[in-house]
């Protein structure tokens, strides 16, 4: 029976650890072309393969390091193809090289079993098959789920140190009896240093598992929280540009009155002139703007004044009672946060004549059809369905889009960004009635 149980074959070692990060890498933003993915992909399992297999009969003292080494190859593999920090790429280094450990160890221990029964190739190379299928396929399923709905993971220095150490004492612990046989926790039969050695390997991806979902749960937490104060925000602005514009309007009309009896009074040439001017410029400051939808209305004269003290120019085309059916706050939501973006953008645009924005609201068949675009000049890159941000402080920002898809969905709505001929365009659909 003792005989039956052999060392794991490295190249079923090189497998594993290919598989894991192949895995993590579909999971992950790729940076590179899908040709070039593959290129990089089969080269990183030729020189993974090759190191396993020639540093096999090296001592045991050098196996260690042999191992962190193929760690790093693993590390270099996923750097090169993933579109992520060093630390979100090393928090899943650490746990694909856990993944592949146990993957490696489940195969190999019923390999063994079952070759004592038959000792067929073609059995061996099923279960080679099937356990790694299952094994990794799993794993990305689990993958996906957890991070679903997250805006864009965020691991810190110390996720990262914490991840590495757990998978470090948990591959320390399932290969101790490997290596030192005199201890509390080592096994003295073959066959139960096979089982240790999965069953710790289960724990160690459960372990994992379980921080990966705290992590993403306060991701969703911090997301949920910084949507919650952009709607918050937005619906603030409007209630405060509805008070400015209450009083703006006494005002135009107190003066306009004001004016008429000083030109029935006043006949100087001068003061003629100086009246003519103020109602000028009264007139620059009168309610034109009347879509339909008062919210709308309060909302796009807040943000006039905003494109004036920028020399922005803002059109509008809009039938406004096509909103009627929308909540105050998802109105200030969506075309707040959209009409901010606009006009931070094009406040950028060092000409003035090209600092253009449109919005227009019409109906296309049973569906409210939103369009806010603006002027562009740079090129847009898409992450995560949502273009990113040019901050520095990435990780605080964008969640203006987020509020504004979350309350699109709400309404059973899509939104889409588009960047045509130096025009970027936000298009939201609705069904007109939205929530049913």
């Amino acid at each position: 029976m003792e005989l039956a149980y052999q060392d794991i074959p490295r190249i079923y070692t090189a497998l594993a650890e290919w598989l894991a990060c192949f895995g993590y890498c579909l999971v992950l933003k790729r940076k590179v072309k899908n040709d070039e993915f593959v290129l990089f992909s089969v080269l990183a399992l030729v020189l993974q393969s090759m190191f396993l297999v020639l540093t096999k009969s090296l001592p045991v003292i050098l196996w260690i390091p042999c191992m962190v080494l193929a760690v790093g190859f693993m590390f270099a593999y996923m750097l090169a193809t993933c579109d992520a920090s060093k630390n979100v790429i090393g928090y899943y280094c650490a746990r694909a090289f856990l993944l592949a450990e146990l993957a490696a160890s489940l195969e190999w221990q019923l390999a063994c079993f079952f070759y004592r029964y038959n000792k067929s190739l073609l059995l061996q190379a099923a279960l080679l098959v099937v356990v790694y299928s299952i094994v990794f396929i799993w794993a990305h399923y689990m993958e996906v789920s957890m991070i679903r709905g997250i805006f864009q993971l965020e691991i810190n220095g110390k996720e990262l140190r914490a991840a590495i150490l757990i998978a470090a004492a948990v591959f320390a612990f399932s290969n101790l009896s490997f290596i030192v046989k005199n201890t509390p926790f080592s096994a003295g039969v073959v066959a139960d240093i096979f089982y240790i050695r999965t069953l710790v390997d289960i724990a160690g991806i459960m372990i994992l598992y379980v921080y990966q979902s705290r992590i993403c749960e306060l991701l969703a937490e911090k997301e949920l929280r910084n949507i919650n104060s952009m709607l918050k925000a937005q619906y603030d602005k409007y209630r405060n540009y509805q008070t400015t514009f209450e009083l703006i309007n006494l005002k135009y009309h107190d003066l306009k009155h004001q004016i008429a009896g000083l030109r029935a009074e006043m006949s100087d040439e001068k003061r003629e002139e100086w009246l003519n001017t103020l109602e000028a410029e009264l007139e620059s400051y009168s309610p034109e703007l009347e879509t339909g939808n008062s919210v709308l209305d309060t909302l796009i004269a807040g943000k006039t004044m905003n494109c004036r003290a920028n020399n922005i120019k803002i059109t509008c085309v809009a039938e406004g009672d096509l909103l009627d059916f929308m909540h105050v706050a998802d109105i200030c939501t969506i075309f707040g946060n959209a009409l901010d973006n606009a006009i931070e953008s094009v406040s950028l645009i060092d000409d003035p004549e090209k600092r253009l924005i449109h919005l227009a609201i019409s109906q296309k068949k049973n569906f409210v059809l939103i369009q806010i675009s603006n002027y562009c000049e740079n090129t847009i890159t898409m992450k995560n369905g949502y273009p990113v941000t040019t901050k520095a402080d990435k990780g605080n920002h964008g969640f203006g889009l987020k509020s504004i898809r979350y309350t699109v969905e709400k309404y059973h709505g899509t939104l889409n960004f588009a960047l045509n001929d130096n025009w970027f365009e936000l298009k939201i659909l609705i069904p007109q009635g939205g929530i049913g």
